[in-house]
């Protein structure tokens, strides 16, 4: 191999894990099997959540994952290997991939990184059934509401019952 090509990879290594250390989460998966269309409406979820998904090879990404000190996450690249990396919402990739693997049943998860952890099939699994972070947020606001919403409903009844009991007294 050349010199330019060794180069060109250790570059690729040294974004991969870039990509890696900076993401909020990771998760691999293989793709094989997939149809062109169902590729094309996983990565416009994904895309539209602020999540990117590539395609890199087995190598690549073992030399990054030891690189970016997740060694645990090397038995993932087995086999036709796609890696999602989120930046936003930690939970986005494994919810859109967890999700789409019930229906396009060719998608297998095989593991990933949350939060700077490695993490397995069962943990992204069970990342993915969480509520995102604008429902945990509504509900929060929800329960933050109700307590004002009861006095000021209560302070509406108390005044229509005085406006009705002076209304009988004329």
């Amino acid at each position: 191999m050349s010199e330019q090509a060794i180069a060109v990879k250790a570059k690729q290594v040294e974004e991969i894990a870039d990509q890696l250390k900076n993401a909020s989460s990771v998760v691999v998966v293989d793709y094989r099997g997939l149809t062109v269309a169902e590729v094309t409406d996983l990565r416009k979820q994904l895309r539209d959540a602020g999540v990117s998904m590539q395609v890199i090879k087995n190598k690549i990404l073992m030399r990054a994952a030891e690189k970016a000190g997740f060694d645990g996450l090397k038995d993932t690249f087995v086999g036709p290997t796609a890696v999602a990396f989120g930046s936003e919402d930690p939970i986005a990739a494994a919810k859109i991939l967890h999700n789409f693997a019930k229906t396009a049943e060719a998608l297998e998860l095989k593991g990933g990184i949350i939060d700077g952890e490695v993490a397995s099939v069962e943990e992204i699994s069970t990342y993915a059934t969480l509520p995102s972070r604008e429902e945990l947020l509504s509900t929060l606001a929800n329960i933050l509401q109700a307590p004002v919403r009861n006095v000021a409903y209560a302070v509406k009844a108390i005044a229509e019952k005085k406006e009705s009991d002076d209304g009988d007294a004329a």
